[in-house]
């Protein structure tokens, strides 16, 4: 009986942390509430800024933008089936980052991350890091300049040069949206990062 009660215990509990690691935050609106809320997402995206250089504000913003931090987000559905049924997706994009599975390929192939997951979110931060560092080596973009990196990220490096963005006006509003989102993740974070670099027991001891 003993032996029961701890079996469903160590379920309930694994089901429990299981259920905590993919659902979104429940305050997206505020970095320093989602890295509260989710401690091992600020190591996560610490880890990503000494990496690639690049500032946790800036993939965080695009990442709200992209997925609203579902693990499992995919993009609407391309048409319906027989004018009823949905049906086909409008690109391969995927998880936290909606990467598009060759830009995907193109990162585990570079960085040998090759148990890298689109729906795991420390390889989905990388992933960004890794996007933006290399847009600011091809098109020449601030790290820190989330407007432009967003443009990238939407329309790729090549169409980034070519500027097709400018005949797409509605993506144009939304990467003012991610920059302006990016400053106010920028600002909430500073308040909150010396908190957030104290282990847990720092935090528990002197507050």
């Amino acid at each position: 009986m003993k032996k029961n009660i701890i079996g469903v215990a160590g379920v309930v509990i694994l089901t429990t942390l299981v259920g905590c690691s993919v659902t979104p935050p429940q305050n997206k609106t505020n970095l320093c509430e989602i890295f509260y809320e989710k401690e091992d997402w600020y190591d996560a995206a610490a880890d990503m800024r000494d990496k690639w250089g690049v500032p946790i504000h800036v993939p965080m913003a695009m990442m709200y933008q992209e997925s609203s931090f579902r693990h499992d987000a995919l993009p609407p559905r391309d048409y319906i089936l027989f004018g009823l049924i949905p049906w086909g997706r409008v690109s391969s994009a995927y998880g936290y980052s909606q990467a598009k599975t060759p830009t995907w390929d193109d990162y585990v192939r570079e960085t040998g991350n090759s148990w890298a997951s689109r729906d795991d979110f420390e390889d989905a931060i990388d992933f960004m890091g890794w996007f933006i560092n290399k847009t600011n080596k091809i098109n020449g973009v601030s790290k820190w300049d989330a407007y432009a990196q967003y443009l990238n990220y939407h329309e790729g490096w090549g169409g980034f040069k070519r500027k097709t963005y400018l005949k797409k006006k509605w993506l144009v509003e939304v990467s003012k949206k991610v920059k302006q989102r990016a400053l106010t993740y920028a600002a909430q974070l500073k308040k909150c990062e010396d908190d957030l670099n104290k282990s847990w027991w720092q935090r528990l001891l002197f507050g």
